[in-house]
């Protein structure tokens, strides 16, 4: 619900949290703060506000394929490894919504995309008095007072609606939970013919309502967006060629083992923040299988078997371009793209017309500094110019700031794989909010 502003920089009353972001691991905060304060007295409740730029809750939209299905258990919803008994869990939800039933006849862990989002909605709904949609954060400024302390943030926020309206929050810490940028590779633009993974099914709306015909679409990039977004693209455009274009010869399948996944345990986050720097870079290194360029094994065989049937019927619109890479984009004589890609080994090089580019080349994190403005100088960092984070998330800063700053991401180089995962969500919302009140019963 939308703060009243009272005339164009208001400033409103401190919190003890003030959330910048609100995708799961916000959400997952608010609701831990919603139950702590629905279980104790006014004078131990935590004044929260959650800040989200967009005018509704929304986590990965353009990705939201019908038959898409979750990485990761339903168990790891937004409570359950923290609270089991909470009613804002995903079978809550499945209660509420009649479909109890009829999902555990399906002998799953793995639910589908959409309906995950549809229970992060749920959930977001039912916190919503303490979230301000619109809400663009523009600037976070440490507050010093007479003695040069500094234990509030100023946090100014524009309303997306109109844009020359400013209201001001203070808050004793913050909880910065940006999210990921699309990374677009150096020389490309997004444009109506290039595309990032993200803007998938809104972008491929626009064309059928357009009306615009594709006869080609290059998919560039191996990991599990990519194989999705061609196997999406080749069932939407029954008449167009899809082609997969990686230096990887083949897909890698996600290695999804009992004692792999033990990566993603919390003990795991233990281990490895108080792991030396050189074991950190180990069991990244080990561990990369579990999540980045991999695929499910179950949408590589479908691939594989679509590819092997169109060669059988001696029409083959799935190509697949292995051992190569996308070495040049330009704008195409017919109002599309042509696209150069080398095969590596030889060096040899073809021109593909396209009508569609699309780039599943990963997320990257957000500029921290660029968020933070004048509170970044205060935050310290390690030899590697990396913020150094504590094992509750906070950020270390200098002696002088004293006011909190929580980070939901960004931390890989602290926390590990599960940094931007939704493998911990739970419990790093219990570690934040047990943190948030030993400082303020300090204070």
């Amino acid at each position: 619900m939308k703060s009243p502003v009272m005339g164009s920089d208001a400033v409103h009353d401190v919190h003890d949290i003030v959330g910048i972001g609100f995708g799961p691991s916000n959400l997952a905060l608010s609701v831990a703060v919603e139950e702590h304060n629905a279980n104790v007295g006014a004078g131990r409740r935590l004044n929260a506000l959650f800040l989200e730029r967009q005018p509704r809750f929304g986590w990965h939209r353009g990705m939201l394929i019908d038959d898409a299905t979750m990485q990761v258990s339903f168990l790891k919803d937004l409570v359950t490894l923290r609270n089991p008994a909470s009613d804002y869990s995903f079978l809550c939800f499945l209660r509420e919504r009649g479909r109890l039933i009829d999902f555990l006849n399906q002998k799953t862990l793995f639910p589908l995309r959409m309906e995950f989002h549809e229970y992060f909605e749920w959930a977001a709904a039912r916190v919503s008095h303490l979230v301000s949609y619109g809400s663009e954060v523009v600037t976070v400024t440490p507050v010093r007072d007479a003695a040069g302390r500094m234990d509030l943030f100023e946090i100014t926020c524009r309303d997306t609606a109109d844009p020359d309206s400013t209201v001001t929050y203070r808050a004793r810490n913050i909880s910065v939970a940006m999210g990921l940028e699309p990374h677009v590779p150096p020389g490309l633009e997004l444009s109506e013919h290039v595309w990032h993974t993200s803007q998938l099914l809104p972008r491929t709306a626009q064309l059928a309502a357009e009306g615009r015909p594709v006869r080609r679409a290059v998919v560039l990039g191996a990991g599990q967006s990519a194989a999705e977004a061609v196997d999406y693209l080749h069932r939407t455009f029954p008449e167009a060629e899809v082609c997969s274009v990686f230096a990887k010869y083949g897909y890698t399948p996600a290695d999804d083992s009992p004692f792999a996944n033990r990566i993603f345990d919390p003990e795991a986050v233990d281990v490895y923040f108080s792991s030396p720097s050189e074991v950190k870079q180990s069991l990244l290194d080990y561990h990369r299988s579990t999540n980045y360029s991999v695929v499910d094994m179950e949408l590589i065989e479908s691939l594989y078997a679509a590819s092997y049937r169109e060669k059988v019927a001696g029409r083959e619109r799935l190509r697949f371009l292995n051992v190569s890479r996308v070495r040049e984009v330009r704008p195409g004589d017919g109002g599309g793209l042509d696209v150069a890609v080398e095969f590596l080994p030889t060096g040899e090089r073809q021109v593909l017309p396209a009508d569609v580019l699309v780039l599943a080349t990963g997320y990257r994190p957000r500029d921290l500094a660029a968020l933070l403005g004048p509170a970044a100088k205060f935050c310290l960092r390690d030899d590697g110019d990396a913020v150094r984070v504590g094992r509750d998330h906070r950020v270390e800063t200098v002696p002088e700031l004293t006011a909190g700053i929580y980070l939901q991401g960004g931390t890989e180089h602290t926390h590990g794989l599960t940094s931007t995962l939704l493998s911990t969500v739970a419990i790093r919302a219990e570690e934040i909010h047990r943190s948030l009140l030993a400082d303020v019963t300090a204070a």
